[in-house]
């Protein structure tokens, strides 16, 4: 018999409740369901604009302030260390308070900070900017999917996956299309870029401020208030905002005592994923304009072709995850980015380039599209934007040097250039990449092989992370659910702890055998 990781590729059939057609999915959804998921699709589109308006920039950046391609890189690696802290920071308050006012302030933050860019006269004031802007960069992903996500039906969640992480692409595309032609018409040249990019984030603030909490939140809000009207009618002593605090962090404590393998699991998978993507995007323009000899226009062009690329396979992909499970869909595309890498690297002409770089990020964002479904759903449910935030950041942190690390090659790694008739030698960032992005697409396989796998978790019914027993797998809500399904389809009323993950993990030997309190022990390769 085929080794565990191996058989539990493919979603077992109970735990696939994707038998609704696409469009009868879609058709579902509330209009409120569509403002949160077009809310936290729009607050991570404007987080992307606002992370490429850099690489967009880079050399515009070294001529303004004189300084080298590998100099202007360290903005990106500062910004990306410091990601990690703000994941921690909002994800903490957003798993204790709520989804809405943490994600308004995070944006509002992103736009003050992005507006500043625009107005600084030295690199060193530019470094630091980009710095602290790192820390609130690291809050919108998980809160994000947190708002676009848990209010949806289980079976929309795949879909909605792939498209809310091409918002990440999307507001690359928008970030060009903005170098490509507003940066030049006017004389405030990279600056014009960055302001856009704050404006932006204000407008996406606004909405976000004037949609309601996420249903979950409400629901575990209500269930709180329940609990505390039970302990009054018993005589017993009512906690207030403190003891919800308290417990919260007792709880936190206890996830991280139970689910701690999980954790270092999903920064080993994020870290390669970030390579992934940061390997093969952020020095891309940079690329084709120094080795390739590629016009800033030009450049810009290919980078539109290719995120185009990524929105077409982030958003089949996550559909896909949803039929042939999460780490079967994650595999099939980083095989398929592989076979496309000699297209990337080896041509020197605009077509066959930017078809190398369509069908690449096709792959790469494909992948990517199951990551905030996937990580939402091996996360200890009652923390779903700490943990998911968290590790996507950690794993920013481990891959913050990727442009450092490519351009670093460059210098040593050499190829020569025909420019007017001049032979110029240039940074081989062809070779640089390729053997880059192909050892870890490699390495990304393995951890994902090897790694657990809800497929169709109702995290939604379980409580929220203030609450007793919140770090169980099993600390399930005890009045009636959050709208995971429409109320018309036959698994609507599925009964509490009814989730993909709990009938497994009940029909297993090994969770017959373990306590309540000890349930998050079991190993992850023997979870679903």
């Amino acid at each position: 018999m085929a080794p565990y990781f191996l058989r539990n590729l493919i979603p077992k059939k109970e735990a696939d409740q994707s038998s609704r057609s696409l469009l009868t999915i879609l058709g579902s959804l509330t209009k409120l369901q569509w403002a949160m998921f077009i809310s936290g699709w729009l607050a991570w589109t404007c987080d992307g604009i606002d992370f490429f308006s850099v690489s967009l920039s880079i050399h515009n950046l070294a001529e303004d302030f004189n300084r080298s391609t590998h100099t202007i890189t360290t903005s990106i690696t500062l910004t990306l260390l410091f990601r990690s802290i703000g994941a921690i920071i909002f994800g903490v308050i957003s798993d204790r308070y709520g989804r809405k006012w943490p994600l308004v302030f995070n944006l509002l933050l992103i736009a003050v900070l992005e507006l500043g860019a625009g107005f600084v006269t030295t690199y060193q004031q530019f470094l630091a900017l980009r710095s602290i802007f790192g820390i609130g960069m690291g809050g919108i992903w998980g809160m994000s999917a947190a708002t676009a996500l848990e209010d949806l039906p289980t079976d929309a969640r795949g879909i909605a996956s792939g498209v809310l992480q091409q918002g990440y692409a999307v507001g690359y595309l928008i970030a060009a299309i903005i170098n490509l032609y507003l940066v030049p018409a006017t004389p405030h040249g990279w600056r014009a870029l960055f302001w856009m990019a704050s404006g932006l984030s204000f407008g996406a603030a606004a909405i976000r401020a004037c949609l309601p909490e996420t249903a979950y939140f409400q629901a575990a809000n209500a269930e709180a208030k329940r609990e505390e009207e039970k302990k009054r009618e018993r005589g017993e002593e009512v906690m207030g905002t403190r003891g919800k605090t308290r417990t919260f962090l007792r709880e936190t404590g206890r996830m991280l005592r139970i689910h701690w393998a999980r954790c270092i699991y999903g920064v080993l998978l994020m870290s390669g994923f970030n390579f992934l993507s940061h390997g093969s995007q952020d020095l891309y323009p940079t690329y084709l304009q120094d080795t390739k000899g590629f016009s800033p226009h030009n450049a810009t062009v290919a980078t539109i072709i290719s995120n185009v690329g990524a929105i077409c396979g982030g958003c089949i992909a996550g559909w896909a995850s949803q039929h042939l499970g999460r780490r079967l869909t994650i595999i099939i595309c980083v095989l398929f980015l592989g076979a496309f890498i000699p297209l990337w690297i080896l041509p020197d002409t605009f077509s066959p380039l930017s078809a190398g770089a369509f069908f690449v990020q096709v792959g790469v964002q494909g992948a990517w599209g199951v990551v905030p479904i996937f990580l939402s759903e091996i996360s200890p449910p009652a923390f779903r934007v700490t943990f998911p935030g968290v590790a996507y950041q950690l794993g920013n942190m481990v891959s913050s040097a990727s442009a450092q690390i490519e351009a670093t090659a460059g210098e040593s790694l050499r190829t020569e250039l025909v420019v007017n008739g001049e032979v110029r030698e240039v940074p081989d960032y062809a070779k640089v990449q390729g053997i880059f992005i192909g050892c870890v697409a490699a390495y990304l396989i393995v951890v994902t092989i090897f790694g657990p796998e809800n497929h169709g978790s109702h995290f939604e019914q379980h409580k929220a992370a203030f609450s007793e027993g919140a770090a169980r797998e099993d600390g399930h809500f005890q009045g009636e659910p959050s709208t995971s399904r429409p109320k018309d389809d036959p698994e609507s009323s599925p009964q509490l702890g009814d989730g993909s993950h709990s009938r497994e993990k009940a029909s297993s030997p090994e969770s017959s055998s373990v306590g309540d309190d000890e349930k998050g022990r079991v190993s992850m390769n023997e979870r679903v």
